[in-house]
This record gives C-alpha cells, sequence and structure tokens, in this order.
C-alpha cells in the first residue's frame, strides 16, 4: 500500500489537539510526552507513519546516534561550530539608531557594556525580552533584511 505523505500530513494538520491524541494509540503504545503543542503531536505521528511506510532508521545510524548523545564534548561542538567569530560586528536599525554589538571571546559588547548572551544585548537596546539570535537576524531568512552583519 502506498501512502501519500503530504495527505497524511494535511490531514494531521486539520485535527484538532483532542482528535491527534485520539490518533496516538493507532501508532505508539505509550503516550505522548506532551498533550497539549498541536505541532509536537503532528510532527511525531507524521514521523511514525513514514517510519511504518519507508522503514526507520538504520541499526548503525541508531547506534551511531547514541554514541553521539553519549559524548560529554557534543554540546561543546554544536556551540563552537554555530558561534560567531570574534570580533564579528553585529549591527540592528531599531526606531532610526544603529546599535552595534562586537562579539567577544566569552560574550558580547554593546555601547562599552559586556553581555553574557545576545539577548542580554538586545534588551539593552530595546527594554524588551528578545532572542538574541532572531534580534540580529541570525538563524532566520525573514530577518536577514532588517540586519546585517560585518566583519
Amino acid at each position: 500500500m502506498e501512502i501519500n505523505m503530504l495527505k497524511e500530513y494535511a490531514a494531521l494538520e486539520e485535527m484538532s489537539v483532542k482528535e491527534l491524541l485520539g490518533t496516538w494509540p493507532r501508532y505508539f503504545d505509550n503516550p505522548p510526552k506532551n498533550r497539549t503543542n498541536k505541532k509536537y503531536l503532528v510532527s511525531e505521528l507524521i514521523y511514525r507513519i513514514q517510519e511504518l511506510a519507508y522503514g526507520g532508521l538504520t541499526k548503525s545510524t541508531i547506534d551511531r546516534l547514541e554514541a553521539l548523545a553519549e559524548s560529554k564534548n557534543l554540546n561543546k561542538q554544536i556551540y563552537e561550530s554555530t558561534r560567531l567569530a570574534i570580533g564579528t560586528k553585529l549591527v540592528r536599525e531599531v526606531k532610526g539608531v544603529e546599535h552595534h554589538v562586537t562579539v567577544l571571546e566569552d560574550g558580547y559588547e554593546y555601547q562599552g557594556v559586556k553581555y553574557k548572551s545576545l539577548s542580554g544585548a538586545a534588551f539593552a537596546i530595546t527594554r524588551t525580552r528578545w532572542n538574541g539570535n532572531a534580534f540580529f537576524g541570525l538563524g532566520s531568512s525573514r530577518h536577514h533584511q532588517k540586519s546585517r552583519r560585518h566583519n
């Protein structure tokens, strides 16, 4: 039997959280870890449907993922590979004023003050809570037009 994954996904997207929870036992023996987040429920269900239709991960892939998860250096590797280069200048215009933040070895500098996170610098600029990456347009193409990076 061939499954149209797009139709399956669209059908799940149309369901309410209650309906998704009703569908859950068809595919899983255990209850979901989150019973209120629709996006989570849909993604878990569609992955399981795909897995049943086309097969799951190979044993070697599972073993590799488990080894990576046990590695003490996993978080450090992810952090270092995504970290901006020291000296990078982030520029964001807010209400007609350009604000410059410099990447330091152990944080960020804005107007002579050191911040541990980009979120802290964004708060200093706007006085509202922001995800620093989102504020400076890092990692999301829709924000890149609002922000520029200079090395």
